[in-house]
């Protein structure tokens, strides 16, 4: 089972750094850590659409009036971090503070969630948040700016490994010559009129 203090840690691993039991232990690597973790790991969130983090949900009209511009105000979810896409497929919409515009009436909408139990995370996610905790904190836990630039190029690596892995997955092939979906080139062309 993983948990935020094992990302925690493998992040101080990475720096050399002594491991904590809790966030709250009484020491400096702890408290790094606790005011650190959720904003990092909601950047990495916010970075790219990863399949784990994917939500689907319709969306409650609020009793507000947009002033111009659109017709109907829709509250987003509270664990809302990305708007991906909405389901009104030709309607403009526009996404202000925590609210969506919109001309449409009913709205549903696909978006990237704030998960805090890692264990819904995909370990390669869990992998990246924890480069980035590591990159983050490198400077206020060795003082070693050579240390600090080094882990970012590892996060650097560890995001990239992480969103190709996580963008290769969810398409479905054809079980006669195991070639993933395509977009023949007909249908391109007569997109085009």
């Amino acid at each position: 089972m993983a948990s935020v203090v094992q990302i925690c840690n493998s992040a101080l691993n990475q720096l050399g750094a002594a491991s904590i039991t809790a966030l709250t232990d009484n020491s400096k690597n702890a408290r790094l850590c606790n005011e650190r973790y959720a904003v990092v790991r909601d950047a990495v969130f916010r970075s790219h659409p990863w399949n784990s983090l994917i939500k689907r949900q319709q969306l409650a009209q609020t009793t507000n009036t947009p002033a111009y511009g659109f017709s109907y105000e829709f509250a987003l979810p509270s664990d809302c971090l990305r708007v991906l896409t909405i389901d009104a497929y030709n309607s403009d919409y526009k996404v202000e503070g925590r609210k969506i515009l919109c001309n449409e009436s009913t709205i549903k909408i696909t978006y990237v969630a704030q998960e805090t139990d890692p264990n819904e995370m995909d370990v390669l996610l869990r992998e990246t948040i924890a480069a980035g905790l590591a990159a983050d904190i490198a400077y206020a836990i060795t003082a070693n700016l050579q240390v600090a630039k080094l882990m970012n190029e590892k996060y650097q690596y560890k995001v990239s490994e992480a969103k190709h892995t996580d963008a290769s997955e969810g398409y479905n092939t054809d079980p006669d010559n195991g070639l993933t979906d395509q977009i023949l080139t007909e249908d391109f062309l007569n997109s085009r009129y």
